[in-house]
């Protein structure tokens, strides 16, 4: 499909540069935190939680690279599709005019979206890691709303924002 969209650069500001420093921080952090946790891991590891937090799966312990991999990945490649804003998808017609607002927009809400998926991995990782240990961890009360009121709200938030911008 052949657009016709602008293509400009979307300056950050004071908010992307804070988002984008706490993503990479806590992903540089699962990161460690699973390099130097892994010789003291028993070679069978919680992996799965049940909606009260409880563990219900098991695997070896090399699973514990998963999510930090996967997340470094998602990290990276949403990094460098919010490079490029023209390609997105919009529910209103791009112009010179409103380009710059609705790329604005658009890759926040690509960054949140990226620091949202960092967070939640952060935690299962860090939940397995204890777990393994033999520490309970008490998540399951929080974690699930949390998770799906976030994914919930914020494609709400998108809409109304977006026809906020757009008027």
């Amino acid at each position: 499909m052949k657009s016709n969209r602008p293509k400009i650069k979307v300056p950050f500001e004071t908010v992307d540069i804070i988002v984008e420093l706490i993503s990479v921080t806590l992903l540089i952090g699962m990161l460690v935190y699973v390099a130097i946790s892994y010789s003291d891991l028993p070679e069978i590891i919680p992996s799965h939680f049940n909606a009260q937090g409880e563990v219900d799966g098991y695997s070896k312990k090399m699973m514990i690279w998963l999510l930090p991999v996967i997340g470094a990945v998602l990290y990276v490649g949403l990094f460098i599709l919010n490079k490029y804003p023209h390609i997105h998808n919009y529910m209103v017609n791009i112009t010179e005019e409103n380009a710059l607002k609705n790329y604005r927009f658009s890759t926040r809400i690509v960054r949140i979206t990226n620091l949202f998926v960092i967070i939640t991995f952060a935690i299962v990782v860090y939940a397995m890691i204890q777990s393994a240990h033999g520490h309970h961890i008490e998540f399951g009360s929080w974690f699930l709303p949390f998770v799906i009121g976030f994914s919930v709200i914020l494609p709400i938030f998108i809409f109304i924002y977006q026809k906020k911008i757009n008027k």
